[in-house]
């Protein structure tokens, strides 16, 4: 138990395996840990150490989370709270992390906080606001806002991003529906300019 003890590190999120091998009786010891305050379980077979502040115990980070939950750190972690700032008219908030990655769907709770796994072929290293534009027409229909007045509201708002990389990214990260969509707002534009 002493050994297991030493391995773990306030801040960090384990996984039962990661742990096992600092254990004779792996479960035993957990449950021992989870008692004492030395680890707190977020989900079957995912525990985080505390760390504590001057406030009170640290949550830990939904990145770290993520990347000891899915064993990778090629993923991508979208909250569609971020599509707000698009300056779209959007306005709902969502209780819900979107994460992108090559390995696991569904949904899954940790901490008290929702994740929604979806499996993705690709998706870029880090969020920029031409695919959140493309991601956004991707998602429309999961989201509860007016579908309509936000594709209305596109054309107004083309010049604020970098062309060129809109296009790009609709074509690498786009649905079918999205690129359709967005060469016709370009069409129209161009033919009323």
């Amino acid at each position: 138990m002493e050994t297991l003890r030493q391995h773990i590190k306030p801040g960090h999120v384990y996984r039962r395996s990661d742990l096992e091998y600092y254990s004779s009786a792996i479960d035993r010891h957990l449950g021992m840990l989870t008692k004492d305050g030395s680890l707190i379980k977020l989900s079957q077979g995912v525990y985080y150490a505390p760390k504590s502040s001057k406030f009170g115990l640290v949550p830990p980070d939904d990145v770290v989370l993520v990347e000891s939950f899915l064993k990778d750190s090629d993923f991508l972690m979208v909250k569609p709270n971020v599509y707000n700032t698009l300056g779209l008219g959007l306005t709902q908030l969502y209780n819900t992390t979107w994460v992108y990655n090559h390995k696991r769907k569904g949904e899954f709770k940790f901490n008290g906080k929702s994740f929604e796994f979806k499996i993705k072929s690709s998706f870029p290293n880090q969020l920029t606001k031409e695919f959140l534009l493309v991601d956004l027409l991707n998602n429309l229909d999961e989201l509860a806002e007016d579908q309509n007045q936000t594709i209305k509201r596109i054309p107004e708002k083309l010049s604020s991003f970098n062309n060129e990389e809109l296009m790009r990214v609709a074509q690498q990260y786009g649905s079918g529906r999205t690129k359709q969509l967005l060469k016709s707002i370009y069409r129209n534009k161009i033919q009323h300019a």
